[in-house]
């Protein structure tokens, strides 16, 4: 989510906001359409097109080369924290907040990158959260939140040298449909009654709208008037919120594909390049149209915690190290994987311990997600600048290195790395555990065997060069990040297929056939005691040996490994992303010298099935 427009209604795994509750039940009943007056004539008139909104539109590929960098409003404004909202929940947004905050970013932050102010849900609404519509059932500003309307708010953003966003749930939002007699801009003799179904279907992630009917061409002329209001006002960033499949709904009423292309059509339309990001937790079976049509896509729920902090560790900020693999291989120019808001620079704020703090900057970073930040940006502590501002962890997320992904488990201790243009690797260990643990990573998990030199990028310091791999001890919830450049060889393996002849299946194992496995095979239904049993691996020593298994898995499933019929070790395999695409990690595994067995066993519960696996010749 960002859980907005008509916000809090969060996962069930969230506190509610009792308020907007009832305030978002009073307002879904008095949209009904029985209890609507007729709306009165529209007088208002259209705002001339700006000289900005006339000017050629940036392809989607040049307006998101690089994941975007800047501020949110969203996460002050669902926190709980003394003195943020003393109006009320959510009362933070206004201009006069915001524009401090502008200021703030571009005297601290925007020689680093920071370039958006984004505003969340919240700009048409009042301190009740009562919805403000034009003549022309387009969203209107807060009189009390935005007293000037929203055009000077990006006039101010843009002389600081800064780029304003903006915010709208997807759909007709039920208070404008005004009994559907309201006129749509510019469309003839289109009103709301035209650019929804007939019965009414709600939709988005709150059902606080109806949903779109694009068989009616009135209904594009209405996103189409929307665009050009945003346009005028000067705006170059759009969050569309709620959007489905996925924002915790599924079905056709909450398909809202069709919305986000109306968009992408609106939006070319206007002239005006402006960034069109999805949200939120969208469903990864439809990446091709999020790829297709926006510039970014929220691939989980909110961060923040609605709580008397901005973030917990606990709440989503450590449900991201599962929920992202699958997504990584889709990030690139043109459209990128967001991980939602950076709330790393307040200290106390932010509800994190300074390595809790450390380990959400990195992934952040090395997952290529767009850095923007909701913390108060008048008041980052010293830790935090050195977090939001360190240039060489800034490189990583902007410059050509694909997003790292996990090459080992997604286990407690875990290591993620990307192969960089160079040849050096990006190189980051997670300690997931609440305890201190050591974490290693192991050269040839990356590929490679002998040295390498390393250097640690959040402390911008050389450790000189390392044998085999690079062990760090870490505290609860620590991480380190490097660059590792080889010194050493490219490591030869042995491969052996999980459907050879000579092994053994056990269970309810079998074959399956498999477009994206080396040999169009894998070994499925490793369920419930199904088990797969390479024989006659060989090595010529004993020693722990990096195993790549190659495998598929649609989300994130735990097998028990073992060697020799000695005992297991259960490792967590993260998703692939779906049924149709292999990924590796690699596991150690003890061997001895000459014929050995490794067993992928699924125990009492689920298994991902196995594509491969490729044994180093030297341990």
């Amino acid at each position: 989510m960002r859980s907005s427009s008509y916000a809090p209604t969060v996962p069930a795994r969230r506190s509610l906001r009792a308020l907007l509750v009832l305030a978002l039940t009073a307002a879904t009943a008095a949209a009904l359409p029985s209890a609507r007056a007729a709306t009165p004539t529209p007088t208002v008139t259209p705002a001339a097109s700006t000289s900005a909104a006339s000017t050629p539109a940036a392809s989607t590929s040049a307006l998101a080369a690089k994941p975007y960098m800047g501020w949110s409003s969203w996460s002050m404004q669902s926190s709980k924290y003394p003195g943020l909202n003393p109006d009320g929940d959510y009362s933070y947004l206004t201009e006069k907040n915001v524009l401090k905050q502008a200021d703030a970013l571009a005297a601290k932050l925007k020689p680093f990158g920071y370039e958006y102010v984004n505003l969340d849900a919240g700009w048409w609404m009042d301190q009740a959260w009562k919805p403000g519509f034009d003549g022309y059932g387009r969203q209107k500003a807060d009189p009390g939140r935005f007293p000037r309307g929203m055009k000077p708010v990006a006039d101010h953003i843009h002389g600081k040298g800064l780029k304003a966003g903006i915010y709208l749930p997807v759909g007709l939002q039920k208070e404008a449909y005004g009994e559907g007699k309201v006129p749509i801009w510019n469309a003839g003799d289109c009103t709301t009654a035209d650019v929804v179904y007939g019965d009414l279907r709600t939709t988005n992630g709150w059902d606080s709208a109806y949903k779109l009917d694009f068989s009616d061409p009135c209904a594009q002329k209405y996103v189409d008037s929307q665009a050009r209001l945003f346009a005028d006002w000067g705006y170059d960033f759009l969050k569309l919120d709620g959007v489905g499949p996925g924002s915790g709904k599924n079905g056709d009423q909450y398909d809202n594909v069709a919305d986000v292309a109306a968009w992408n059509k609106a939006i070319a339309a206007t002239g005006r390049p402006i960034h069109l990001e999805v949200s939120w937790s969208l469903d990864i079976g439809r990446i091709a149209d999020w790829k297709k049509y926006s510039n970014g896509w929220r691939i989980d729920t909110d961060v923040e915690c609605y709580c008397n902090t901005l973030v917990s560790w606990e709440n989503s900020v450590d449900d991201r190290w599962d929920d992202l693999p699958g997504w990584t291989r889709h990030a690139g120019p043109g459209g990128w994987n967001d991980l939602d808001s950076l709330d790393v620079g307040n200290g106390e704020m932010d509800g994190l311990t300074k390595a809790e703090r450390q380990s959400y900057a990195t992934l952040w970073a090395i997952a290529k997600s767009p850095l923007y930040t909701g913390d108060d940006l008048t008041k980052l502590d010293s830790y935090g600048v050195s977090l939001l501002t360190n240039r060489e962890v800034i490189a990583l997320n902007q410059g050509s290195m694909p997003p790292a992904r996990p090459i080992t488990p997604s286990d407690p201790q875990q290591v993620w790395a990307a192969k960089n243009t160079d040849g050096s690797y990006t190189v980051a260990l997670f300690n997931l555990a609440d305890r201190p643990a050591a974490v290693s990573a192991d050269w040839a998990a990356l590929g490679f065997t002998g040295k390498a030199a390393v250097r640690d990028l959040w402390n911008r310091e050389n450790l000189g060069s390392y044998k085999d791999k690079v062990t760090q001890a870490l505290p609860a919830h620590g991480s380190r990040l490097f660059t590792v450049t080889p010194r050493g060889t490219a490591l030869t393996t042995t491969g052996y297929e999980a459907e050879a002849a000579a092994n053994t299946l056990g269970g309810n194992a079998s074959l399956a056939d498999c477009s994206a496995c080396s040999g169009g095979k894998k070994v499925g239904n490793l369920y419930v005691g199904g088990s797969l049993r390479f024989n006659d691996v060989v090595v010529a020593e004993a020693g722990t040996y990096q195993v790549k298994v190659a495998y598929v898995s649609g989300d994130p499933r735990s097998v028990e490994v073992s060697a020799n019929g000695n005992g297991s070790t259960s490792h967590k395999f993260p998703s692939t992303g779906d049924w149709g695409t292999a990924d590796t990690v690699s596991v150690p595994v003890q061997l001895k010298a000459g014929a050995n067995t490794i067993t992928f066993d699924s125990g009492s519960g689920y298994a991902p099935d196995i594509d491969r696996i490729d044994v180093p010749k030297s341990s």
